[in-house]
């Protein structure tokens, strides 16, 4: 497992995803995709699974100090009173600290520091060790960091070979902010596109494979593809044995548009 380094602290590049799984589905999928390698798992309020990562996770043989467990507040829990006990809540729930805390996606009423002030007394009781975002802009992110008596950990949005966040991407390898790719596999558009599909026949990988190792090969960049199936889980964690050359990540960076030449710098190509 790779990892990616903010403010001290290693990260693992690949997590598990877990929307939309629940139940027993969900439990023997994070389950397994802690027994094939995987030791960073997202989850979310939102998700109405975080008893069942709980359980996977104790009921696992992977120690619990390997894993890091990610949890999201409820856009309508923002409130400073509401962070508190809908976290208190989720890690009940989760049956163990929160690792990285995140705010899921930005109030329409309640301010940025408001939230942020909450997430900072939840560190201090230490139910959470780490905060950040999602979804945010350039401009929230950074009205998050000045909030924060911490670093914000991460920013986690879409990003795949098909969708540019090269303006963030910038933004958060300048400030130290790790950018967590959600739905790197572009929702399944990336299954039976040629270009990827014709850079993964070079290494025996498939598609979905090559677009996850093109995201982890960028600086400060992590992943939580979602699986459900055994295959599709052991797939997804099967990129760390290939690199894709300098033109071969071009390649991906053209689905985009052409916009290479803004993270070229950061890429070091």
């Amino acid at each position: 497992m790779e990892h990616v380094t903010a403010a001290g602290v290693d990260v693992p590049a690949l997590g598990f995803g877990t929307w939309p799984m629940k139940g027993e589905t969900c439990r023997t999928a994070v389950e397994h995709a802690l027994e094939v390698g995987y030791r960073h798992v997202d989850t979310a309020q939102m998700y109405n699974n975080e008893e069942s990562v709980g359980r996977a996770i104790a009921e696992s043989d992977v120690p619990r100090e390997d894993v890091f467990l990610v949890t999201k507040i409820l856009r309508k829990n923002l409130a400073h009173d509401d962070v508190l006990r809908s976290v208190e809540e989720s890690a009940q729930r989760l049956g163990t600290e929160i690792d990285l805390l995140l705010i899921h996606a930005p109030s329409r009423s309640v301010p940025i520091e408001e939230s942020i002030n909450a997430m900072n007394e939840l560190q201090e009781t230490g139910t959470v060790g780490h905060i950040g975002v999602s979804n945010f802009s350039v401009e929230q992110l950074r009205q998050a960091m000045a909030a924060s008596d911490t670093p914000i950990l991460t920013n986690q949005v879409e990003y795949h070979p098909f969708k540019s966040q090269s303006d963030l991407l910038e933004f958060c390898i300048g400030n130290g902010v790790i950018l967590t790719a959600y739905s790197p596999l572009g929702k399944g558009r990336v299954v039976g596109n040629e270009t990827l599909e014709a850079i993964g026949a070079t290494y025996e990988k498939t598609a979905a494979q090559v677009a996850i190792r093109w995201l982890l090969q960028q600086e400060m960049v992590a992943a939580v593809p979602k699986a459900s199936s055994p295959a599709h889980i052991e797939e997804n964690v099967d990129i760390f044995d290939f690199e894709l050359s300098d033109e071969e990540m071009e390649r991906v960076f053209d689905l985009q548009g052409g916009l290479v030449s803004r993270l070229r710098t950061h890429l070091g190509l």
